[in-house]
């Protein structure tokens, strides 16, 4: 009997320690649960960022929900900067002239109706005389009257000074200029001087002449632009060519900085030796970056469209090691980085993939949402 009790204390003893045994190594499991899940928290809540009300309206922050679109597709190709020519004269004599004074030079701002060069010509002087004279005889028949003057003889002498006075305009002296001179009614300023005067505002960018030289009628003495507006002429395959329609945006890359432009032309023509098609793009230049025969890298938007979902450029930055990443707005007030792709830019905007229909990315201050993850300036960190 006592034997028998033995046993059964023994048993109960030995079932205790199992379960005790039991219970600790549950208890151990739980434990390390609990850490993993309080590591895996915290690894979680370091890249995420948790911004106060005051914070979002500082930063101006803005969220937007991103979703699948046609996009324009964007068409990259060389180019090289040229003159405007519809902006563009070129100063030449209309008549053989002796180059007297140069009173513009290589590189000034001009106005229009400015004076370039003064010339000299033994025809002008002979036109001037002829003027001089033709200006009186009308002047006398004209007072005289039909009545006292035949028919012919007031017809020719009105003709005789209007046909010197266009061959003075035809010779390149303006209106003001001929008035001034049969105002003085001086046979005297009839020396054939002829004072060539700037058609347009712009800047001087060729004056290839010495004085003195003997300049023949046609040659070129100044070439004037207007370099506030250039054309871009960029470079295309027929196949990219044909996706472009005039009026299409387009941008210009200068050095770091990029300017907007406009197709305003495309040739139908290929070009023999690169067979290519040239497309012409207008661009403002108002601080000068541009200059004629510059190359520079130009962007045409597409008449093609390809699916994709498109952020603007401030969304996307450069994550610590070096990948491509947005913030997603978990909910109000916190945001978590994502991994993403960069497909391509089109104008403003970055066409990317690796997010889904309907989530929401912060738009516009991720940079300060990176910088203050950076800093560890969040309360999660300060546990």
């Amino acid at each position: 009997m006592h034997y028998s009790h033995l046993l059964v204390l023994l048993f109960a003893l030995g079932s205790g320690s199992l379960l005790f045994a039991a219970d600790d190594e549950r208890g151990h499991e739980e434990s390390g649960h609990k850490e993993e899940r309080h590591n895996e928290r915290g690894h979680e809540q370091e890249g995420a960022a948790a911004l106060s009300e005051v914070q979002i309206r500082t930063a101006g922050i803005e969220i937007m929900t991103v979703q699948h679109s046609n996009i324009t597709d964007i068409i990259n190709a060389p180019g090289e900067v040229a003159l405007n020519a519809y902006r563009t004269t070129k100063v030449t004599p209309r008549i053989e002239a002796q180059i007297l004074q140069r009173h513009a030079r290589l590189g000034d701002t001009v106005t229009a109706g400015q004076e370039l060069v003064t010339l000299s010509s033994v025809e002008v002087a002979q036109v001037q005389g002829e003027l001089l004279v033709n200006d009186r005889e009308w002047k006398r028949v004209k007072k005289l009257g039909r009545k006292v003057v035949s028919e012919r003889r007031y017809i020719e002498a009105q003709v005789a000074r209007q046909q010197a006075h266009a061959r003075l305009q035809a010779y390149g002296m303006t209106d003001t200029q001929i008035q001034s001179l049969l105002k003085q009614s001086d046979s005297s300023r009839a020396t054939g001087e002829l004072v060539l005067l700037s058609p347009q505002r712009g800047t001087v960018i060729r004056d290839d002449f010495i004085v003195g030289e003997l300049a023949e009628p046609g040659r070129e003495l100044f070439v004037i632009t207007d370099e506030t507006t250039l054309w871009v002429d960029a470079r295309l395959t027929p196949e990219d060519a044909a996706n472009i329609r005039v009026g299409a945006p387009a941008r210009i890359k200068v050095n770091d900085r990029w300017l907007d432009g406009e197709v305003v032309q495309a040739r139908h023509a290929l070009d023999e030796s690169t067979r290519t098609l040239s497309v012409r793009v207008q661009v403002a230049n108002p601080d000068d970056q541009l200059h004629p025969g510059q190359f520079v890298s130009v962007e045409i938007q597409s008449a093609q469209r390809k699916p994709g979902i498109a952020v603007p450029l401030a969304a996307v930055l450069r994550s610590p090691d070096g990948d491509w990443q947005v913030f997603i707005e978990e909910q109000p007030g916190r945001y978590e980085p994502k991994e993403i792709e960069v497909l391509r830019t089109v104008g403003k905007r970055m066409v990317i993939d690796g997010l889904e229909d309907g989530e929401r990315i912060v738009s516009k201050g991720a940079f300060f949402i990176q910088s203050e993850i950076a800093k560890g300036g969040f309360e999660v960190h300060n546990h």
